[in-house]
């Protein structure tokens, strides 16, 4: 067990006034968030948790990336639909309720093409339509999954097929003259009900709460035609949610039906999506009316709205959602400084009686503010309370991000109120935090410093050479379609050609080795970016130690990554540049622009060391103890028999870390790893684990006596990963062949693996030892359909994998952007000691008939091209 003083740490200063050891409130603070404990305000519901186009099949995201989403509902296309590639209703609904989902709204409309939906007017249109529902409603019932869909027959018909564009009824818009649309709303209700009694139907799913929906309430009374489901969208601001749903069940009221669920089945734009302190703001008014919500789908599908990047890495969203779907027991009021206004600090909290916890969520503003809380029962908490608190930072769209960084762990006084202040001081706009409350008085704190960290914008760096710009504001809150970008501004000049270079003036307070996280962004379909796919630039620190980094593309300008190195410095100030050519490394080829650059000390005693405390994870069936002296944290949580904790674990790279399971107690657990099976715990309580890059789920689980188990640690690990087996190295048949064009690979590649199980590469592999071993595919994909309006539509391809010949497992691969990027997948699979085959091959998939075939490309051949694969053991000796 990790034995800790209980001490403040010296950040403390920093971030709470002293006013706060007494519980007293803060004296100076801008504005005031309270949390009223004693006030509940209903069950948490956990509706925020939604997606539209957020799983585009079995694998995209992963199952981590997506049960650790905490899903609740997926919105997505009609089966076969050729709107985008992937996300298939029927396709996509087995993992997502494996993952814990609940229902899956299936956009009917999208069996059509284009947007607006391309249709043929009139009756025409209207009896094509018809023959599809049947088609949809039929597959649904033969599907096994009829009991989590909901049928949406029309997607805002304004401005669709009963608006006055090109594919419309008759160019007469439902907003003006609604009997066409009623009578067809009609038609297709009673279509689904007829031929699946127990349907839920879902609409009108206007893109606004028109006041005109109140008539279709009326003509649905009328003529039992009323969904099941109220939908519609909120893009633009979270601000008119709370009204919104406020007018809505006013209508009812006065119409006498309902209350129909709720699910707002698209909201937030461009600029709020990926941003945790712009997520929590709508997150706060969506479980403040208790429905249901998804994320909407400006950009790519399959990565849970800019939640995921690759197919395992969450940013800073994804983790913030995970601690929304942790939350537990009921709501209490939160009440705000602007109560209801966007882009200001807005909240959520929870109090989970049972489990003596609370937790809240908020951000959204930038500077001072306090957390205020009232009425922590002195009885429930005790006098004293354990509090932790975490900062979720924004780590840009496609940027990894690890867990939640700690800025506080400490014990405090409940005041004689049973009031208690937090006053904060350096709030960031971009972040949301996390507060966690629990008894104190036997538990241990975590007293090492909080690591310092400092932020550069790109803007206010200067800069020689000509071609330097200074681009935006980008996305902000008078332009929403935007993207969000630190500062509001970024600069481009690192290209081919160009002599720029970018000089940082930092200042760092002590000696040692610093993270450098370089924000930047590159666009794929760039004349001077498509040679090469990702671009290089050049890095040096007071004009040494110079270095070569690769800045990764994407599908889009201001769509922001990270690349991240280390450096060594002293106290004080250095220069930091960035520039398109070196005098003893060359020059960049390609195209970047820069948003900004983070510096994190490194602290030697901690470096790549987590613990994750066993009452904050996700618990089923246990009990927490907080009795339990010197215990890491609050206290620790007793397993019986089937009773589990899940942690969610971040790893940098794949490979081997060093896991410790802090526990006490003569009880035996299980632990799993990625849903696999991987030890048990007794006497041996630390081992060499295989972790995935980005997110990892470990579950530990009692199985005789009881386990109590404090927490779980992570740390770099001794037991070295086994050499990679280079593709070129395998057996290649049929049109599969070798190639050395590309650049950024380990050699050559293999590609044109596909079209038919003859094009295949078969690798052999050597096991020291029998059981699950897991492969790390190290390739590329830049396929992609041709999109019909403002979303890049790139394809997943797929390998079928079999090992030792027997039957092959389908695998997805996300794509890379562009066939010179290279990333990871890991795949588990079973070897036998000695010599073992892996067969890499792929062929087009059909339609769900299993006889027709997708006509736009929207469904590969190929697997992707192979740079190399990793062979590792689950469990390291």
């Amino acid at each position: 067990m990790v034995q800790r003083r209980t001490v403040l740490p010296a950040a403390l200063a920093a971030i709470l006034t002293t006013t706060l050891l007494s519980g007293t409130p803060a004296t100076a603070a801008t504005s005031t968030l309270t949390v009223d404990l004693g006030a509940s305000t209903g069950a948490f519901h956990g509706g925020a948790a939604g997606s539209l186009y957020g799983v585009y099949g079995d694998g995209v995201p992963s199952d981590n990336a997506l049960a650790g989403f905490y899903p609740k509902t997926l919105a997505t296309k009609a089966q076969d639909g050729p709107q985008h590639p992937g996300a298939d209703a029927l396709e996509v609904a087995k993992p997502f309720v494996a993952a814990g989902g609940r229902d899956v709204y299936v956009y009917l409309t999208d069996i059509y093409r284009g947007f607006p939906y391309q249709r043929a007017q009139g009756q025409a249109g209207v009896d094509d339509y018809r023959a599809k529902l049947t088609t949809q409603v039929e597959q649904v019932l033969a599907s096994g999954q009829r009991d989590h869909v909901v049928y949406v027959p029309f997607n805002e018909p304004e401005g669709n097929w009963y608006g006055t564009g090109q594919y419309s009824y008759d160019n007469v818009s439902w907003l003006t003259d609604p009997r066409h649309f009623f009578a067809e709303w009609k038609q297709a209700h009673d279509l689904i009900k007829r031929l699946d009694p127990r349907a839920r139907i879902a609409g009108p799913n206007t893109s606004v709460l028109y006041d005109q929906v109140k008539g279709f309430l009326q003509y649905c009374r009328a003529n039992d035609c009323l969904p099941d489901v109220i939908t519609w969208h909120e893009l633009s601001s979270p601000g008119s949610v709370r009204s919104n749903v406020d007018r809505y069940r006013g209508w009812e009221r006065e119409l006498g039906i309902g209350p129909l669920p709720v699910n707002l089945d698209e909201y937030a734009y461009r600029y709020h999506l990926s941003v945790p302190g712009q997520m929590i703001q709508w997150m706060s008014a969506i479980e403040d009316s208790k429905v249901d919500a998804d994320l909407a789908y400006w950009n790519i599908d399959g990565n849970l709205d800019d939640s995921v990047a690759e197919a395992n890495k969450g940013n800073g969203q994804w983790w913030l959602f995970n601690a929304y779907g942790q939350l537990t027991g009921n709501t209490v009021r939160v009440t705000p400084p602007s109560p209801g206004q966007q882009y200001t600090l807005q909240g959520i909290a929870t109090l989970d009686r049972a489990k003596r916890q609370s937790r809240t969520l908020f951000g959204g503003s930038s500077g001072a503010a306090d957390v205020h809380f009232t009425h922590v029962d002195r009885k429930l908490f005790g006098r004293r309370v354990h509090v932790t608190v975490q900062e979720i930072p924004w780590t840009g769209q496609l940027g990894d991000s690890p867990a939640p960084r700690r800025k506080l762990d400490t014990e405090l006084a409940v005041a004689p109120d049973g009031s208690l202040t937090l006053p904060f001081t350096d709030l960031q706009e971009m972040s949301a935090y996390q507060v966690i409350l629990s008894p104190g008085g036997s538990g241990t704190t975590d007293g090492t410093p909080v690591p310092w960290r400092h932020t550069y914008e790109a803007e206010d760096a200067a800069h020689t050479g000509t071609g330097w710009s200074r681009n935006g504001p980008e996305g902000n809150p008078g332009n929403v379609g935007k993207f969000a970008t630190s500062g509001d501004y970024n600069v481009g000049g690192l290209r081919t050609g160009s002599d720029v270079k970018l000089s940082f003036d930092v200042d760092v307070p002590q000696d040692g080795r610093y993270d450098l996280s370089v924000f930047s962004n590159t666009y794929n379909k760039y004349p001077s970016v498509t040679a090469q796919g990702p671009t290089n630039v050049f890095l040096r620190v007071d004009g040494e130690d110079p270095r070569q980094l690769i800045l990764p593309v994407s599908y889009e300008w201001v769509v922001w990554d990270h690349t991240d190195t280390r450096v060594p410095l002293t106290a004080g100030r250095h220069t930091i540049t960035l520039a398109a050519a070196d005098p003893d490394l060359g020059t960049t080829r390609g195209d970047a622009i820069i948003d900004k650059i983070d510096l994190t000390r490194v602290d030697p005693a901690t470096d790549g060391q987590a613990v994750h405390e066993a009452e904050y994870a996700d618990l089923a069936g246990a009990a927490i103890r907080y009795d339990v002296r010197g215990s890491s944290g609050p206290g620790a949580v007793a397993l019986r028999p089937g009773a589990s904790a899940t942690f969610w674990v971040h790893a940098g790279h794949d490979g081997y870390a060093s896991v410790g399971f802090d526990r006490t107690g003569r009880g035996t657990a299980r632990v799993d790893v990625n849903g696999q099976p991987a030890v048990t715990l007794g006497t041996r309580n630390t081992v060499p684990l295989f972790l995935s890059a980005g997110l990892n789920r470990i579950v530990v689980t009692g199985t005789a006596g009881e386990f109590l188990l404090d927490g779980v640690r992570t740390a770099p690990s001794s037991v070295p990963a086994p050499a990679r087996l280079e593709a070129e190295s395998g057996v290649l048949t049929g049109a599969a062949q070798r190639s050395s064009d590309f650049s950024f690979a380990s050699g050559q590649v293999v590609t044109a693996v596909g079209d038919g199980p003859g094009n295949a590469l078969t690798l052999r592999v050597t096991a020291k030892q029998a059981g699950r071993h897991v492969l790390v595919v190290r390739y590329s994909n830049a396929e992609e359909s041709i999109p019909t309006h403002y979303n890049p539509d790139p394809v997943a391809r797929h390998a079928d994998i079999a090992v030792n010949g027997r039957p092959a497992q389908r695998v997805l691969f996300p794509t890379t952007f562009h066939r010179n990027q290279f990333r990871d997948l890991a795949v588990p699979v079973d070897l036998r000691a000695g010599t073992n085959t892996i067969a890499f091959t792929a062929q087009e998939l059909p339609d769900w008939d299993g006889r027709t075939f997708n006509q736009f490309g929207q469904r590969s051949k190929y697997a992707p091209d192979i740079d190399y694969v990793l062979v590792t053991p689950l469990v390291g000796n």
